[in-house]
Formats: structure tokens, sequence, C-alpha cells
């Protein structure tokens, strides 16, 4: 039996549990060391387990899946899926003929949708659900409201005059230290070895699973090129140069990276194929920790080198919001937004076709305007346009000169 209960709360919990209700298959994907293991066996502690990172259940399920998946008991949990795709097609068959709710709970570190070996789709008979390393408001233990408050309308100007003023050095060892659960007990120098060892590990272990890639130290050469220049729009031949590769390669890299959660592509914002967008994406590392080691970023950099801290504060509230997606609503979407004319706006969120922009400073006395990329965004969207937040490091929600749009300090992002 597995009694050792989370360290943290995780709100991703009662969508598992809804889905557990109605589903036969439930699937939780996100990166090593998410805390996936943790959270099913914690949710479910009775639920016989079988880990594919052990090897003879491996060589099992991969020499014999449709056998293995037989001799399983009717209500199973299998770990680290993405080893043994193999095993698909046999659960499939094993769900066609009972569609009990519950019977598989799957997890896997890579992404099984964009895994080129998987073949068979369990299309009507799975939901998936994404488990990102812990947001801010998971580690603070508070519910992480701040996306449905959003979606909900129910931001307004509030000051709090007593209230003390953040502390930027707060702000910047968040973003160093990330969300990996394993790291956040150790001192900043032994996070960043974990961090170190995390990354060769999946290089080692994870990059022949999910890809064809003849130089796995290639991946890893990639990753660290791509923590340095973290969001910023993806420049291939630029990578190819650098690494000496192929363009066709960069790409194929990039494919493996996002599908082991390393990385994610934040595709640009367009309300229809108008000719003046810049159709290139940005690329974020998924954890803020993990993109600091890799390109040697500290806490102590947030004054000397300001704008790749501010690339790293990007992807951190891309990281808050995306995981409060998770347990929000799976249906919002996440985006760029750039013109030709270099008109920008960090953060672009749908629901269906209505639109949010969300822009973030490190400032903390944040102006009287979003900027001009928000009211290029918001004109484009017209009535489409829910509204638009600043998010910047202060401490009173103050409305803007666009009565649409709001200044918003940061730590709401975990506080509310």
């Amino acid at each position: 039996m597995f009694d050792s209960p989370p360290l943290y709360p995780r709100p991703l919990a009662s969508v598992l549990q809804d889905a557990l209700t109605d589903t036969p298959v439930v699937c939780l994907i996100g990166p090593r060391q998410s805390g996936k293991t943790t959270l099913v066996r914690a949710m479910m502690p009775d639920r016989p387990y079988f880990s594919l990172d052990h090897p003879p259940y491996l060589s099992a399920a991969r020499a014999d899946p449709a056998g293995f998946v037989a001799a399983l008991p009717r209500e199973v949990t299998i770990d680290e899926i993405q080893r043994a795709p193999e095993l698909l097609p046999a659960i499939k068959l094993s769900v066609d003929l009972d569609r009990r709710p519950g019977r598989f709970v799957l997890t896997g570190s890579a992404n099984l949708l964009l895994v080129p070996t998987v073949t068979e789709s369990l299309a009507g008979r799975m939901e998936i659900a994404r488990l990102m390393p812990l947001s801010e408001a998971e580690k603070e233990r508070r519910p992480g409201l701040f996306l449905a408050d959003l979606l909900a309308g129910a931001m307004t100007p509030a000051l709090r005059a007593g209230d003390q003023l953040p502390d930027p050095a707060d702000l910047a060892r968040r973003l160093v230290s990330g969300g990996y659960p394993e790291p956040l007990a150790r001192s900043p120098a032994r996070a960043r070895q974990w961090h170190r060892q995390y990354i060769r590990s999946i290089v080692d272990r994870d990059v022949l699973d999910v890809g064809r890639v003849r130089d796995a130290d290639g991946v890893g050469r990639l990753l660290g090129l791509l923590a340095v220049r973290n969001g910023e729009l993806l420049n291939t031949a630029g990578l190819s140069r650098e690494l000496d590769l192929h363009r066709s390669t960069v790409r194929e890299y990039i494919a493996v990276l996002e599908r082991l959660f390393l990385v994610r592509r934040l595709l640009p914002w367009h309300r229809n194929v108008g000719r003046r967008l810049v159709r290139t994406p940005k690329m974020h590392v998924v954890d803020s920790g993990l993109a600091a080691t890799l390109a040697g970023l500290g806490s102590g950099d947030w004054i000397g080198k300001r704008e790749r801290m501010g690339h790293l504060l990007e992807s951190f509230v891309a990281q808050q919001l995306m995981a409060q997606a998770g347990w929000t609503d799976p249906d919002i979407r996440f985006w760029h937004f750039r013109d030709k004319d270099g008109q920008e706006v960090d953060l672009v969120m749908t629901l269906g076709s209505r639109t949010w922009g969300i822009e973030v400073k490190a400032t903390s006395t944040p102006g009287r305007s979003a900027g001009r990329g928000m009211a290029r965004l918001a004109a484009l969207c017209g009535d489409d346009f829910e509204g638009g937040i600043l998010l910047y490091n202060g401490r009173d929600i103050l409305p803007l000169a666009d009565k649409r749009m709001l200044a918003v300090p940061l730590s709401e992002l975990w506080e509310r």
C-alpha cells in the first residue's frame, strides 16, 4: 500500500475524480517528477499499481502486450505508459469488452498524443489530464482562483494602502525555484544540481522512447540553448547554425522536447489568416526553475540581467496560468501576439471566441496603459475582447485608461 500523502494539495485531483466516474481510461500526463505517481497513488492507495520503469514489467509489456493486459486486475494503474505504447491497442480491446468507468488509470511522462509510435486511438474511451510542476498557488496551499475570477469578470479595483509593498527579491526567488516538488526543500545550489541531474536522466532514459533520435546529447544541447533564448521567437535557422545541426534535425529535436514536456511552443494568435501577423511561435521552457539553471540565472540577477529575467518572468506567468487552466477549464487556449509593426502582447488567452490579453512587467508601478500591443489586440478582437490584464510587481489592483483593462499584482496569481 502507498500511504504517503502529497506534500502539496493538487486541485487537478478533482478533475481526475470526475473522470473516473464516467470514463474507462483516465490518463494523467506531464513532466517526470511533477507529482503524477504521488497524486494517483494517494487518491487510490489500494488500486494495483505497475510501473513500466520496472524492467520485468516493461519487458513483459513489450513482448506480449495483449497477454500483459489480459493478466492485469480489472482496475489497475499503469505508470509511465509511454515506455510501452504497444499496450494502448490491447487496452482499447479490453475496454471495448468492458466499458465500466475507472478501469485503467495511466500516467505518462510524454504527451501520448504526440508520440509517433502511438497509432491506435482511445478516442471516446480515454480522458487526458495534464499535471504540470507545482504552481505558486499550490506551493502556498491556496485554491488558485485567479484564472476562474478572470473568466468570471470578478476582478475589480482594490487599494491596499496598509499592505507592504512586494519584495522584488521574493519574486526573483520564485522564478528561479520553479515548481518541481523535489528540489524545493533544497538549498539553491543543491536545487540547481537536481535540475542538472534531472535533464541528464531524461536525456539518457526518455529521449529514445519518444523519437527516432541518433544523438540524444544533441537534444540536451538544444534544450540548453532554448533556455538561454527562453521566451523569444523561435529561430530555427539560428539554432541550426549554433548547434551545427540541419534545420530539420532541430525541428525534430524540438518536437522531442515538447513530447517530454520540457518546452512549450506558444503559437501566434490571429483572428484569421491576415497578412499583418508574424506567424512565428515563441518558445518557453516549461518550468522557470529549470530554465534558470540551464541559462545560468540566479535570483541575484534580477537587476544585472534584467532583460533575461524579464523573459523568465514571462515564462513563469505562462506556467502559472496554464497550470490553473488544468483545473479551471480544459478548453482554455494560450497564444502570443505580435504584428509586423512589432506590437506585442505577452500572452493571449481564448475560450471559444472570447479573448483576453495579458501583459507582464517586472516594475512596481504599472503606468496608465497596458500598451500599444494590447490596444491593437483589442481592436482586432472587436466585441470578442473580454479585457486586458497588466501583471506587475505591485500591491493594488488599479484601473487603466481603457476601462476594459486592469493592472493586477503578480501576487494575485498565488494569493487569490
